[in-house]
């Protein structure tokens, strides 16, 4: 990962001023397709080169802000108009039976709001959440509200430390694949608790069940 880091930053450091606007534009956009996209590494170059004179910082963090809040907002309606019939049909049925289908908008309706505001922190799970926003069947101002904040939010502080704590390339390498691993150590802890919920409570309705037969 570091290797593909470096190689990108040098890519970017390569471009001129309007072609560094336009990539940071794209990747930020396309990271809520694809989430290996490496959005961050983008804006962080960007900011940094902003301390040069080259480009404006505000720049940096205005398209990418405007880019990622965009992008998500459309992940999510997709989700909500091809998503949630395709789901509710006979093939969806059998990829996302009815009673999870259930439960997801059960969780979305309880969580969805502050879910969504946390997740848009953590790199690769924030391109996941808005879709099933969608599919779930969230309103759109519980949805749209806190992307767009948490992207500011997450897009800003990275504009900023890039742009006044980095003083080398080297340290972009190092902040990006720090985040990386921050990321992928909270999925995979979200991904256990999940699991581990999900098991309890089958668990718990077998015994539940078990005793009802006993009981007969």
């Amino acid at each position: 990962m570091p290797d593909l880091l470096r190689d990108v930053i040098d890519a970017l450091v390569a471009l001129p001023p309007g072609a560094v606007y336009t990539v940071i534009g794209i990747l930020a956009a396309v990271e809520n397709i694809f989430p290996l996209v490496p959005a961050d590494t983008a804006v962080a170059v960007g900011a940094f080169l902003s301390t040069a004179g080259r480009i404006s910082v505000w720049m940096v963090f205005g398209i990418t802000w405007t880019a990622n809040s965009v992008s998500a907002t459309g992940v999510y309606i997709a989700g909500r108009t091809i998503g949630r019939p395709f789901f509710r049909g006979r093939l969806g049925k059998r990829l996302l039976q009815p009673r999870a289908m259930a439960r997801l908008e059960s969780a979305y309706e309880k969580y969805g709001t502050w879910g969504i505001l946390l997740s848009r922190f953590v790199p690769g799970l924030r391109a996941v959440v808005p879709p099933f926003a969608g599919i779930a069947g969230l309103g759109a101002f519980r949805t749209i509200v806190p992307i767009v904040v948490a992207s500011g939010l997450w897009y800003g502080a990275l504009t900023y430390l890039a742009a006044t704590a980095i003083r080398e390339l080297q340290q972009i390498v190092d902040l990006i694949s720090g985040i990386n691993r921050v990321g992928a150590a909270i999925a995979v802890s979200a991904a256990v608790v999940g699991l581990a919920t999900w098991w309890w409570r089958r668990r718990r309705k077998s015994m539940v069940e078990d005793d009802g037969l006993d009981e007969r």
